[in-house]
C-alpha cells in the first residue's frame, strides 16, 4: 500500500465528484471543481493510494491568506493520517508562498475535522449559525496564524 500526496488537475474531476458524493450529502458539481481545476480559483491536491484516490483537499491562496474549502477521505480510509498528510502538505506550499494565515469552518457535529484542525494549532474565532445547508448546523470559524506557529 502506497499513498502519494498530489497535485490534481482537470482529468481528475469524476473521481473527485465520485469521492465527494461518498463522503458529503450536500457535494460539490462538476462546475465547482473545474473552477479551481482549469480556472485556478484554488488548488486541489489529492491522495492516491496505489494509483486510486481517497482524499482531497481544496484551497484557496489569496495575498497573505489561505482558505481550506474541502477536506474529505473516503470513508474506507478514515483515521489513517490522511488528513493530515494533506494538511500537511497545504502547509508546505504555503510555507513556500509566505501565507500569514489560514481560515476555514466546519460544522459543529465534524468531531474528526475538529480534533485534526485543533491538532494543527486552529483556535476558534467564531461561529455562524445554521450555515450549512444539508443539515441546518452551525459552523464553527477557525483560524490559523502560520508566524506563531513557526518553529
Amino acid at each position: 500500500m502506497r499513498d502519494e500526496v498530489v497535485e490534481l488537475g482537470e482529468p481528475d474531476v469524476q473521481q473527485l465528484m465520485e469521492l465527494e458524493a461518498l463522503c458529503f450529502e450536500y457535494h460539490w458539481t462538476r462546475e465547482q471543481f473545474l473552477l479551481g481545476l482549469e480556472g485556478g480559483a484554488y488548488k486541489v491536491i489529492g491522495v492516491r493510494r496505489d494509483g486510486a484516490l481517497v482524499g482531497y483537499m481544496a484551497f484557496s491562496l489569496i495575498a497573505d491568506e489561505m482558505e481550506v474549502l474541502n477536506l474529505a477521505v473516503h470513508p474506507d480510509c478514515r483515521r489513517q493520517g490522511l488528513g493530515e498528510a494533506l494538511l500537511a502538505r497545504c502547509f508546505e506550499i504555503c510555507a513556500a508562498r509566505g501565507i500569514a494565515k489560514s481560515f476555514l469552518d466546519v460544522k459543529v457535529s465534524n468531531d474528526p475535522a475538529l480534533a485534526l484542525y485543533r491538532k494543527f494549532g486552529y483556535k476558534k474565532i467564531g461561529v455562524r449559525k445554521k450555515y450549512y445547508p444539508d443539515t441546518r448546523e452551525d459552523a464553527l470559524l477557525f483560524r490559523y496564524d502560520f508566524q506563531q506557529n513557526e518553529g
